[in-house]
């Protein structure tokens, strides 16, 4: 017989799948990893657990815990998955910018979710950064994931995420492109896949109230960047230490607007029901052809399902709400 001993086991092996119409006027070849087929349907899947796994190992976690993020809702979702198995309890503190559907699958999983404020500063210690710490600070037996400088989150995907796209590619990758968040993923692939192959590029996608492209291009943090924005799990009013610039070759940044349009069109053009980010991911993309050629094998490393977005990117009235449809 075959089957799986628990549901962590099915995280991973996520698929590959070309592009055709929406890249249509792109002369390369584009492939979508789908990381929303993993078991919690976002590659935060794969990070969540070793970050657990990782913290078991060496102490940090002990029997019977309690799990403590901050979270946009997806690392979440895969940390909620290995604590059933595990037997913890888990609190995720996120922000009001997140969608509601986000809050329903973690609280439908036995998460406990306390939502804070998004225009406030991190070190507000209503942000959700200082929420997390504080409640992680005030449970007895707990730990605090911190998956912004885990070093356990980049690690997972070199583990993982790089060698899989490597294998599926059969090593003719030449561009891998991703949405920046935490800086977990395009570090983690970015570093596997530079040492396989050090001409392989790796793209960072943006979004502007972000300080990543700035910062990447100048080494200047500039607090004059940032500001609220719609898109989600993308971007950071922070540096974490997950983001290894040193091998991002370059960050491009999308507008809420086209990140949500392109949201969509993925759905209508290619049947991939994804995630806001993905939008984003795909639009940076198309803005960047003019540095293909036919030859070029690119990979376009979609975050999540677009499952989590129904009341927002998927909704007329959201999207009129915010002009981004007439």
């Amino acid at each position: 017989m075959k089957y799986f001993n628990s549901i962590i086991e099915t995280i991973g092996n996520t698929p590959l799948v070309k592009l055709n119409k929406i890249t249509s006027d792109i002369d390369a070849l584009v492939l979508a990893k789908l990381e929303s087929f993993n078991p919690g349907n976002s590659v935060k899947d794969r990070m969540a657990l070793k970050m657990i796994e990782d913290a078991e190992s060496d102490g940090r976690l002990k029997p019977n815990g309690t799990i403590v993020e901050g979270t946009s809702g997806n690392t979440g979702m895969g940390l909620a998955l290995a604590a059933i198995v595990k037997g913890y309890k888990l609190i995720c503190v996120s922000n009001d910018k997140q969608s509601k559907e986000k809050f329903d699958v973690l609280r439908a999983v036995g998460a406990k979710v306390v939502v804070c404020p998004t225009d406030v500063t991190p070190e507000d210690p209503r942000s959700y950064y200082s929420t997390s710490k504080r409640i992680a600070k005030e449970t007895p037996n707990s730990w605090y994931v911190n998956q912004y400088d885990n070093p356990s989150n980049t690690q997972a995907h070199y583990e993982s995420t790089g060698p899989e796209i490597w294998e599926q590619t059969d090593g003719k990758i030449t561009h891998f492109i991703v949405g920046v968040g935490t800086g977990g993923t395009i570090s983690g692939v970015g570093k596997f896949l530079k040492k396989k192959n050090p001409k392989i590029k790796i793209w960072g996608i943006d979004t502007f109230g972000s300080v990543f492209k700035k910062y990447h291009e100048t080494g200047i943090f500039d607090p004059n960047e940032i500001y609220p924005y719609t898109t989600e799990g993308i971007g950071e009013d922070i540096l974490p230490e997950n983001v290894d610039f040193s091998v991002i070759d370059l960050f491009e940044k999308v507008r809420d607007k086209d990140a949500a349009i392109f949201t969509r069109k993925l759905a209508k053009k290619e049947g991939i029901f994804a995630g806001n980010s993905c939008g984003a991911a795909i639009k940076g993309l198309l803005q960047l052809k003019h540095k293909l050629k036919k030859t070029d094998v690119v990979v376009v490393l979609l975050h999540d399902s677009g499952s989590r977005y129904i009341g927002k990117i998927y909704n007329d009235n959201w999207m009129k709400s915010k002009k981004f449809l007439k």
